[in-house]
């Protein structure tokens, strides 16, 4: 069955970075879309950033962490990335990681989930 297992979490300061990492199995990989999303108390699941599989490994990022945070894949290691810089308190949220998912166009680039979903990793942001 297919697996997603996330790691990087932790705490850090406003302004810090981290990187997150979530390695997948039990799918091709390369040809699968691949998402981040994250989970505030209280608040809706929201996209952070996708993916496109394939070639072009076109991007889409929420605006609010648009030039802060960077998605990227490393096919040949089964596993999505999130490089988030300048942290701010307002990203602190668990962080999920999806998988099977696409990017298509609707006056922009955007990632649409797919079936499959990590365990989630706490990123709290102390400001």
């Amino acid at each position: 069955q297919v697996q997603l297992v996330e790691s990087g979490g932790g705490l850090v300061q406003a302004g810090g970075s981290l990187r997150l990492s979530c390695a997948v199995s039990g799918m091709i990989f390369s040809s699968n879309g691949m998402g981040w999303y994250r989970q505030a108390p209280g608040k809706q699941r929201e996209l952070v950033a996708g993916i496109a599989g394939g070639a072009l490994s076109i991007t889409n990022y929420a605006d609010s962490v648009q030039g802060r945070f960077t998605i990227s894949r490393d096919n040949a290691k089964n596993t999505v990335y999130l490089q988030m810089n300048d942290l701010k308190p307002e990203d602190t949220a668990v962080y999920y990681c999806n998988a099977g998912g696409k990017i298509g166009w609707s006056s922009r680039f955007v990632y649409t989930p797919g079936d499959y979903w990590g365990q989630g990793t706490q990123v709290t942001v102390s400001s």
